[in-house]
């Protein structure tokens, strides 16, 4: 495995603001390069910090929003609005009446939950909406090597722009934990039954981590003494099924950590 770009700030409100501008910067290269852009976002204790730093001066004028699309790399089953839903925080801190950013509507693509619950189709009918969705206005597959198989597992798998992870207790990223069956999903997205070892324990609609693999970026978030442990394990190398963190050691990773969390990284 390639060890991702770290980069250490010292404290995680400098995670905050470091994370934003570089969520700007990547998108806006894409912008000038492909005339649109897709990133996944997150949730979690990094999001909220993160959106306000983006829609504050300078960045909030650093970004043309209405050529952006929002996507999230995972959510629990629960509506938007409701505190646990990772779209929660993109509504009410990112795009706050008087405050926030004019991002469109039509550009913002959450896990279809609430349609879902309407429907009576729980969380698999969420995955496999949104995996439609994905096949239908996601960003295009990226580009592989000309001599990759045809059984390539990132063939045809849609190569967003950029995206932000948050790391959990456990070492998972997204809502794929250690030992998940997701790994070996055939599709995109799939459904999470309700962890028990981690909180909240509620069901779960994840991207799978070959869409980590396939993002021309990825931007690791966290911060706090609480992940310094995990942080170090999955730096250490392995198996990324027993510790899915190691999926984002590769070239197109950058860590970005506050001195707390990086305290057991080797320097």
């Amino acid at each position: 495995m390639t060890q991702p770009t770290l980069s250490i700030v010292p404290t995680a409100a400098d995670v905050s603001a470091a994370g934003a501008e570089f969520i700007v910067n990547t998108l806006a290269a894409a912008l000038r390069e492909r005339g649109v852009a897709h990133w996944c976002t997150t949730g979690g204790s990094s999001a909220p910090g993160i959106y306000r730093a983006l829609r504050a001066a300078p960045l909030r004028n650093g970004l043309d929003w209405s050529r952006v699309h929002t996507w999230w790399g995972d959510d629990r089953f629960v509506p938007a609005g409701d505190p646990l839903s990772n779209v929660t925080p993109f509504d009410e801190v990112l795009r706050e009446p008087g405050v926030g950013l004019a991002v469109p509507d039509a550009n913002v693509h959450p896990v279809p939950v609430a349609e879902a619950m309407a429907g009576g189709g729980g969380p698999d009918g969420a995955a496999a909406a949104y995996e439609a969705e994905l096949r239908a206005a996601g960003p295009a597959a990226g580009v592989l090597r000309p001599a990759a198989r045809r059984d390539h597992p990132l063939l045809g798998v849609p190569a967003f722009d950029l995206v932000i992870l948050g790391v959990g207790p456990d070492g998972h990223i997204l809502s794929v934990f250690p030992g998940s069956f997701v790994f070996d999903v055939p599709g995109w997205v799939a459904s999470v039954p309700a962890p028990t070892h981690v909180e909240p324990h509620m069901p779960r609609v994840t991207m799978h981590p070959k869409l980590v693999q396939a993002a021309r970026s990825v931007l690791v978030v966290t911060a706090g003494a609480s992940k310094a442990d995990v942080l170090a394990e999955a730096w250490a190398g392995g198996d990324p099924r027993d510790l899915p963190l190691r999926t984002t050691l590769a070239a197109n990773a950058t860590w970005l950590l506050d001195e707390a969390a990086a305290a057991r990284l080797p320097r």
